[in-house]
């Protein structure tokens, strides 16, 4: 019996609606298997938690974390808390304190889901967006003085180091070097940020001599979104900034359909500590107990975390029945459709175990 020890931190919106049904998909797939077991430790961190103890996890947090295999997490955020105090005070300890600094976003037009790009279907959009995960713009180096007065001044320091940067553009070569294209697209803004960036633009320059497979090419940030948009069938394996990549994923996700189908890993490659993954669309508070909160994204990113644990046979099992299930038009309305989560959760489960055809 292969075992896995799987931390749930549902935290905040619809966040709790798709981990359930995350953490049913993967009891399916397991049963499935007959070899395989998942054991779902769930902590109720987050801003309701945040609302009755004055902070989003205990200090101890990472520390009860560590000895997990990996953390399933819903999103964060809610409108009565400040954002900075959800991001800071939950996600960002985690990643930056188990140094997951590879951020991983794949994003493809699944069958059965419309593009708003026209003339664009399955298999036109495929991509993989490798963002730096702890430091640039996010590294949290900066304040504030003279607050409320008329000088009063705020900075926030974008911070690039050598060895951040260069173990994301190896991560990223290696990672374009696996996919059938070998094609990599380095995103940057140096022609403005003249210190950090150029650096990030020599340091991708010195990585590619050790992979001369891989075909790269660099792209100025606001000239990427055009690319996106307009020649997306140029485009394979991205990577880019914490802040860059941040929003360039987002519109990745719409532009394969909703960001309801966005999946994230965020990955420590060195196998130090836990991995997490998360599906990208945040807390969503207007669809909240709703029952409509598309839950694709949630089985997309338990498939990442399967192959990250080396379960690839069921990771693709889950994603061919994702497919399958989107193909047979079983939708949420986000993507044009009337199913609710628990809908499409039900038929996910039926095509793992067989049942739908």
């Amino acid at each position: 019996m292969r075992e896995y020890k799987i931390a749930a931190i549902p935290a905040d919106g619809i966040g709790p609606e798709v981990i359930d049904c995350g953490v049913e998909v993967l009891e399916a797939l397991a049963q499935r298997d007959g070899d395989l077991k998942f054991n779902v430790t769930t902590f109720d961190w987050g801003s309701d938690y945040y609302k009755k103890h004055g902070e989003m996890m205990p200090a101890d947090g990472p520390a009860r974390l560590k000895p997990f295999d990996a953390i399933y997490f819903g999103a964060v955020g809610a409108p009565d808390v400040p954002d900075h105090i959800t991001l800071w005070g939950l996600r960002l300890p985690i990643c930056q304190g188990f140094d997951q600094y590879a951020n991983v976003r794949p994003t493809k037009i699944l069958p059965g889901i419309t593009s708003p790009l026209r003339n664009c279907e399955a298999g036109d959009l495929d991509w993989v967006i490798v963002r730096e995960n702890s430091e640039g713009e996010y590294s949290g180096i900066g304040g504030r003085a003279h607050r409320g007065l008329p000088e009063e001044v705020a900075t926030e320091v974008a911070i690039f180091t050598r060895v951040g940067v260069e173990r994301i553009m190896r991560y990223a070569f290696k990672l374009a070097q696996s996919r059938p294209r070998k094609l990599l697209t380095v995103v940057t803004k140096s022609n403005a940020q003249r210190h950090g960036m150029v650096m990030w633009d020599e340091i991708a320059a010195e990585v590619s001599k050790d992979f001369p497979d891989v075909t790269w090419d660099k792209m100025l940030v606001d000239a990427m979104t055009v690319r996106m948009t307009l020649n997306p069938k140029s485009l394979d394996t991205i990577v880019a900034t914490n802040l860059h990549a941040d929003i360039l994923s987002d519109l990745a996700g719409a532009l394969a359909g909703s960001l309801g189908v966005a999946p994230t890993g965020n990955i420590d490659p060195e196998g130090r500590y836990p991995s997490m993954f998360e599906p990208i669309h945040g807390s969503a508070f207007d669809i909240t107990g709703k029952g409509i909160a598309n839950p694709v994204a949630t089985f997309w990113t338990a498939a990442q975390m399967l192959d990250h644990l080396g379960e690839s046979d069921a990771a693709a099992r889950l994603m061919t029945a994702v497919e399958q299930v989107c193909a047979d038009g079983v939708l949420t309305p986000d993507v044009g459709g009337t199913a609710t989560t628990k809908e499409v959760t039900a038929a996910v489960i039926a095509a793992i175990s067989g049942k739908n055809g």
